[in-house]
């Protein structure tokens, strides 16, 4: 086995150096070559997740701390091989209250990088079920206590919601939800409808909603122009939405998601597009 996995590995490295030699002159190679860097640091820092998740868990820090520190990890490695650096205004609103539900928008699969630069702990990621069986992401997540939902499960889902509401009471355990439920792949300052789970969460656990917006990378990873450059992100933590005395009826939610979501989309309108000038 460990014959294989290093010949694996060697094939990978080789792949992935012929690549990057080639986006010199290639725009699709540089962008493959980042990739499978990408992919390489991820499933690094997953394995080593489900690692610290043993460790933490008879000292009772696993949920805790276990997604917070890998989220550094992956910053500190991935960030730097991808030339990716951001800029956060308000970054103590992810710190000054707890339990709260975060909400952010949801573009590609790079807001895991993001994810790893701003996820404070005591803080579970939610996530759709499907995942739970991806190869080392999904043996992290269940290893750390991740939320998952089932939206095709509606017992399911309400199940999942219960479980986080005990963490809130109990441990003081935040969550973090994508409300637009999927990633956009966007090139513009838009954001998708919002789903209304976490709203329904919070509501439910009486915490406040922290909303982060986080400003369009197209500058940075454009998916649909096969294209992966350095550059800066800009993330910007809003104020706090309070539920407190909110009954969870369907107006109260209804009003609480079309605050969010304005107050989100004009944040991210103001942020504009980034940095066109490399590409």
């Amino acid at each position: 086995m460990f014959y294989y996995f290093t010949i694996f590995m060697a094939v990978y490295a080789l792949l992935t150096l012929t690549l990057a030699l080639l986006g010199t002159v290639s725009k699709l190679a540089a962008f493959a070559s980042k990739l499978l860097i990408a992919y390489m640091i991820m499933c690094f820092c997953a394995i080593y997740g489900v690692a610290a998740s043993i460790v933490l868990t008879p000292f009772g820090k696993n949920v805790a701390i276990t997604q917070w520190t890998v989220g550094r990890l992956f910053r500190w490695t991935l960030g730097p091989a991808l030339g990716v650096q951001f800029e956060v205004e308000n970054e103590d609103g992810m710190w000054k209250d707890r339990p709260v539900v975060f909400v952010g928008n949801h573009q590609s699969e790079l807001d895991l990088l993001i994810l790893g630069r701003i996820f404070p702990q005591y803080c579970s990621v939610s996530a759709k079920s499907s995942l739970k069986h991806t190869p080392f992401l999904g043996w992290f997540m269940q290893a750390s206590g991740a939320i998952f939902i089932d939206r095709a499960n509606r017992t399911s889902a309400l199940s999942a919601f219960d479980n986080a509401i005990k963490q809130m009471k109990s441990n003081g355990q935040s969550a973090w939800i994508f409300p637009e439920g999927t990633r956009s792949y966007t090139t513009e300052t838009i954001m998708l409808p919002f789903k209304k789970g976490a709203f329904h969460l919070a509501v439910q656990a009486q915490v406040p909603i922290v909303p982060v917006v986080i400003q369009n990378y197209s500058h940075v990873l454009n998916l649909k122009d096969k294209t992966f450059r350095p550059g800066t992100i800009r993330i910007k933590v809003l104020e706090k939405v309070e539920t407190q005395g909110l009954e969870g009826t369907k107006e109260d939610v209804d009003r609480l998601v079309e605050k969010v979501r304005n107050d989100m989309v004009k944040e991210l309108e103001a942020m504009g597009l980034g940095d066109k000038k490399s590409q």
